[in-house]
């Protein structure tokens, strides 16, 4: 007579060391030490941040490919697609204008350029000459016609993000339209989104090698001094940011049945590599595994992750109406309230033509203050200097905030599943069963 033992277990506990955050970490600080103390050594090794980032850009139009396409035609209602856009594009909207008020709220009570008294004559006007020629591009009309592909293998080759969105959600729809004559190239398509996740977890591996390059480039390129100089503007920004995460978005989490600091503990090592490569889009292709893994829908993964990378920017907006009233400050110039208000009407509309353009916080802060006559934009050239630093905290600021758009509105669509969320916020996950065991028995 044969029996079958089945073995429960679970995962045996991965030894600190071998945590990815924690290397990614080690890599930060080992990055910056090299660069404080080698600046020459430490702006050598750029090219392995730049590296790992074209390494997993490489792999990010696929997977968000994939993600959308399979979602959408795995979901029975069809309709639901165009309600989890417009339920995606009023979150966006409303919390990152918010953001803007943010900014300039904090702006007017710290004025933290105030102390500055610099003279406009004095300033670098050739400093800044390239980003306020690239804020002229920043139209609707154009930004509307740079959405359209001139090719469906053109938007996979150029990596851009809104390109792809544009060709998948179609195509997803026109695949679940087939019904099942459909299920085999459906089949095909969840076998290579499953490929490619796996490859995200091979490349991640690199994400230390990434990050001390990344690290020891910034430091040994623009130096402490250079913080130093504008502490008051950057620790005002990550002060302000970090405000906006827990509070603004812990009482959203919190309204929607979850904490924020369990959602940061959860998503830790993506924040540490964001972090060290001063890029979200390096742990792009890993929040839409998490969260998916939290529970969200598939769908709403892909529909929400990469809208809310071009439109729900909560870290670039608070920096543009702080910086424009920094500048404003150190230079003498006392704006008006209406000033202030039509800087913050301009930013909200300009902060959404940015989406996909590189350097976007600093180009877009280059198109706003343009409706801003009395303050010249020369005056960005005061900066340009710790720009890059407050470009790791534009980035943690969005890519948190993607992260919880993600799961508010996959919780409004009803597709969140709670068990799922609770396990992977409360880091239990569901135990692994051990193949069964064959038993003989006399």
């Amino acid at each position: 007579m044969a029996g079958t033992v089945t073995v429960a277990g679970t995962p045996a506990k991965t030894p600190l060391w071998a945590q990815l955050y924690v290397q990614v970490l080690a890599a930060i600080l080992v990055g910056g030490l090299i660069g404080h103390f080698y600046p020459a050594t430490g702006e050598a090794m750029k090219p392995l941040g730049d590296a790992f980032i074209k390494l997993v850009k490489m792999i990010i139009a696929p997977v968000i490919f994939l993600t959308i396409v399979t979602g959408i035609a795995g979901m029975r209602d069809l309709g639901k697609v165009g309600g989890v856009a417009l339920k995606a594009f009023a979150y966006f909207f409303t919390v990152s204008s918010f953001a803007l008020v943010v900014g300039l709220i904090v702006a007017n009570v710290v004025q933290p350029g105030a102390a500055m008294d610099v003279d406009p004559a004095t300033l670098d006007a050739a400093a800044v000459q390239g980003y306020a020629a690239k804020s002229h591009d920043l139209s609707v009309v154009g930004f509307l016609m740079e959405v359209i592909p001139s090719s469906v293998a053109g938007a996979f080759v150029d990596g851009n993000i809104l390109q792809v969105l544009f060709f998948a959600i179609p195509f997803g729809i026109a695949l679940a339209m087939i019904g099942e004559r459909g299920e085999p190239a459906l089949a095909v398509l969840n076998a290579l989104a499953e490929a490619f996740f796996k490859l995200v977890g091979i490349f991640m591996r690199a994400a230390p090698i990434g990050a001390l390059g990344a690290f020891a480039f910034t430091i040994g390129k623009y130096g402490i001094d250079s913080v130093l100089s504008l502490l008051a503007l950057v620790g005002t920004f990550y002060a302000t940011s970090a405000l906006f995460v827990v509070v603004v978005l812990g009482i959203i989490a919190r309204l929607t049945g979850f904490s924020i600091f369990k959602l940061l503990r959860y998503l830790k090592e993506e924040l540490w590599l964001v972090l060290g490569t001063s890029s979200s889009e390096a742990a792009l292709p890993s929040l839409m595994q998490k969260l998916e893994r939290a529970g969200a829908a598939k769908a709403v993964v892909g529909l929400v992750v990469p809208t809310g990378y071009s439109f729900n920017l909560d870290g670039t907006n608070i920096y543009m109406t702080l910086a424009a009233l920094f500048i404003a400050q150190a230079l003498g110039i006392e704006l008006t309230l209406g000033e202030q208000l039509l800087l913050l009407a301009v930013a909200m509309l300009s902060s959404k033509g940015a989406a996909g353009v590189t350097g976007a916080g600093f180009i877009t802060l280059a198109a706003t203050l343009t409706v801003v006559p009395s303050v010249p934009l020369a005056g960005m050239a005061l900066i340009l200097g710790v720009d890059r630093f407050m470009s790791e905290c534009r980035a943690l600021t969005n890519f948190i905030g993607n992260a919880v758009a993600t799961l508010v509105v996959s919780h409004w669509e009803g597709a969140l599943d709670r068990s799922k969320l609770a396990a992977a916020l409360d880091g239990e996950p569901p135990p692994v069963l051990a193949p069964p065991i064959e038993a003989d028995a006399d």
